[in-house]
């Protein structure tokens, strides 16, 4: 069993940035590929970008957030982060945090890829 703890959410103006870290429990964190996902008011929940266990070994973005978020983790903190830059209205979602077991393909993008989910963090970009 693993749970995810989002923190880092808030109201930012546009153009801003924010930093979203997602605890995790665990012993076995480093194995699997960690995720973020957003959902806005009457949408879907979207993928936003994933990594594997290690950071040189692999990263994926949504080409909406790709040169302007950032997907890290720390192993050794069982936590991952989400540096969100140059923040625009659309980008306001209520974010959540994903866990998936190892073995899936790569990238996982999909939300029936992960098993585990935070209770997500509320981002508000203003105009």
């Amino acid at each position: 069993q693993v749970q995810l703890v989002e923190s880092g959410g808030g109201l930012v103006q546009a153009g801003g940035s924010l930093r979203l870290s997602c605890a995790a429990s665990g012993r076995t964190f480093i194995s699997y590929v960690m995720g973020w996902f957003r959902q806005a008011p009457g949408k879907e929940r979207e993928f936003v970008a994933a990594i594997r266990w290690s950071g040189n070994s692999g990263t994926y973005y949504a080409d909406s957030v790709k040169g302007r978020f950032t997907i890290s983790r720390d192993n050794a903190k069982n936590t991952v982060y989400l540096q969100m830059n140059s923040l625009k209205p659309e980008d306001t979602a209520v974010y959540y945090c994903a866990a998936a077991l190892p073995g899936r393909s790569w990238p996982t993008r999909g939300p029936n890829e992960y098993r585990y989910w935070g209770q997500g963090t509320q981002v508000t970009v203003s105009s």
